[in-house]
């Protein structure tokens, strides 16, 4: 295991562990075991499944139909998951066939699944297949905005007000009855058109006379901070008081949050403080990001004052609060200041989470403390805590830029063996670390799994694998591995610093090394040219012995920090 190969590196000195150690790890509470996953209760779950990936799309239709199976909810959630790998054609066969019996949800599900293919035209045909209740629409507003498609949200809009007869009646078991306008508003906001949506709004105004709702005043503040824009979320501002509409909490947090990013904490405390002299009450949502703008900003006095003051707004600090102190320390480079954060939560009975520890790895692997990062993390492991993405990612590429070849492939290993997989950068990575170390029949194996996948290598590293394989006479290797390649559209694009000379791309790292051993022993012999070379009781053998001896172990000493 990849702990036991981290402890049996070399004692850390004093100065090393003082930071480690001070990084208190309570233990997680034992959670009870999960119950053994349920088996499908529905029998018919495997044949509609092998229909789905075998029969062509266009028998898909008249095969569902013929199964003699009928559609039910239950058997339509427990193939949900496995819907995201058809083909638009195939998905909208199914979901025609699933139309009469699919709830509000399910619906919409299967509308968000055809929209994010981008095919709109399949998700339209589902939806008028029969009226369809609004929220299903939703998709639809937030997959034109993603698609760089503000207009066809738009239209959207205007063909559910002039067609009422394609949307259900409302739910009355619904709290909320949901605003087609607000849907439409909130979708281009999120993603980027809070231009295109403002200026929707200010036509609607003055064509129908019409005063937009908190909802979509809330939307559109949060759109223009998204883009950066204070001047214009002040002139919204302005113009909501101007038209008498109230702001609500949700209001004010999208103010001080947007503020907080704007690193302007200072106006963001005043709206906090208006919004208490209103008789609104602050939360979480207002108090947290002024705690994480000002720690962000290095101003830790202001921070921690806020962190006290915030039981008088009624409002105790939680894992948030502290998580944005502990990173905020740790972005500044003062490690005994996030330590202190983390006991003073503990104290408070607020357990960290990875999360939590995840500030430090960034800082260890800012500063290239490997011997730190590596000690927490086994004392993480130990403690019950399950590392995150976040975590390999940071440790893998702490090991890589201190050339820790071994063990950062070791670490990828353990990262796919927890259950995440190796994205692009990390998958590159360690086809990289494998041709560095020589092992080039595992490299190849990454390279293919990547392909397994559904990830598309870089072609630098296919071409740099490939001249290594034809300099060792890989012939079969070499031919499966363009076969993968030429399986897939590629770009063919190589950086101006890549050089196709003869030399390999990895004997280079190789003659570096060899360069670095060489200037050791240069070293070692310009520093025994400036002492005394042969002492009183040696003869010229034995000083010639004593410089070969120190020699290698300095040159063994660089090949260990190698492995390591």
């Amino acid at each position: 295991m990849l702990i036991r190969r981290f402890s049996s590196l070399r004692p850390l000195t004093t100065n090393s562990l003082n930071h480690s150690l001070s990084i208190p790890l309570p233990p997680q509470p034992l959670n009870p075991p999960s119950p053994p996953p349920l088996q499908p209760s529905d029998p018919h779950l495997s044949t509609i499944l092998h229909l789905l990936h075998t029969t062509p799309p266009s028998h898909l239709s008249s095969s569902l139909s013929n199964s003699n199976i009928l559609p039910t909810s239950s058997l339509i959630s427990s193939l949900l998951p496995s819907l995201s790998s058809l083909s638009p054609p195939s998905l909208l066969s199914f979901s025609l066939w699933a139309r009469p019996i699919l709830s509000p949800p399910l619906l919409t599900s299967l509308v968000d699944l055809l929209s994010r293919h981008r095919s709109f035209h399949s998700s339209w045909t589902l939806l008028l297949s029969s009226p369809s209740p609004l929220l299903s629409f939703a998709p639809l507003f937030r997959r034109y905005a993603r698609a760089n498609l503000p207009s066809s949200a738009v239209r959207t809009l205007r063909y559910i007000l002039h067609h009422p007869e394609s949307i259900s009646p409302h739910d009355p078991t619904e709290l909320i009855e949901l605003d087609p306008v607000h849907l439409l508003i909130d979708a281009l906001c999120k993603e980027g058109h809070a231009r295109y949506a403002a200026e929707f709004v200010s036509l609607k105004r003055k064509t129908d006379n019409w005063v937009p709702s908190i909802q979509i005043y809330n939307s559109l503040l949060h759109g223009w901070f998204r883009l950066r824009q204070r001047k214009k979320a002040e002139k919204l501002w302005d113009e909501m008081r101007s038209s008498g509409v109230e702001p609500t909490v949700v209001t004010y947090g999208i103010l001080i949050e947007g503020l907080c990013r704007m690193r302007r904490p200072e106006l963001a405390l005043q709206f906090m403080e208006e919004m208490s002299s209103c008789g609104i009450e602050p939360n979480h949502y207002t108090c947290n990001p002024i705690v994480d703008s000002l720690a962000e900003a290095g101003r830790f006095e202001d921070a921690l004052a806020m962190l006290e003051k915030m039981p008088m707004y009624g409002v105790s600090p939680n894992i948030s609060t502290f998580n944005s102190l502990i990173k905020g320390f740790c972005k500044n480079r003062n490690l005994d200041g996030a330590s202190d954060m983390l006991k003073q939560m503990i104290r408070r009975d607020i357990l960290p989470t990875t999360t939590t520890y995840n500030y430090f790895f960034l800082f260890f692997a800012k500063y290239g403390k490997v011997e730190e990062g590596i000690n927490l993390y086994a004392k993480m492991v130990d403690s019950g805590y399950q590392p995150d993405r976040l975590t390999y990612h940071q440790l893998i590429k702490m090991l890589c830029e201190k050339d820790k070849v071994q063990l950062a492939v070791q670490m990828i290993d353990e990262m796919n063996k927890n259950g995440f997989e190796s994205d692009l950068a990390t998958s590159t990575m360690h086809v990289h670390l494998l041709c560095r170390s020589r092992r080039f029949e595992e490299a190849c194996k990454v390279f293919e799994e990547m392909f397994q996948r559904g990830i598309v290598p870089q072609y630098i590293t296919y071409k740099m694998l490939i001249k290594e394989l034809q300099r060792l006479g890989l012939k079969e290797l070499e031919e499966k591995l363009s076969c993968f390649m030429n399986s897939v559209p590629h770009s063919t694009k190589l950086p101006e610093s890549y050089r196709d000379d003869k030399e390999g791309y990895f004997d280079k790292a190789r003659r570096k090394s060899i360069m670095k051993k060489a200037r050791i022993m240069s070293d070692v012999l310009k520093d025994s040219s400036t002492s005394e070379i042969k002492s009183q009781r040696e003869n010229d053998v034995e000083t010639a012995n004593r410089l070969v001896a120190e020699i290698n172990r300095r040159v063994m000493q660089l090949h260990s920090e190698k492995l390591n």
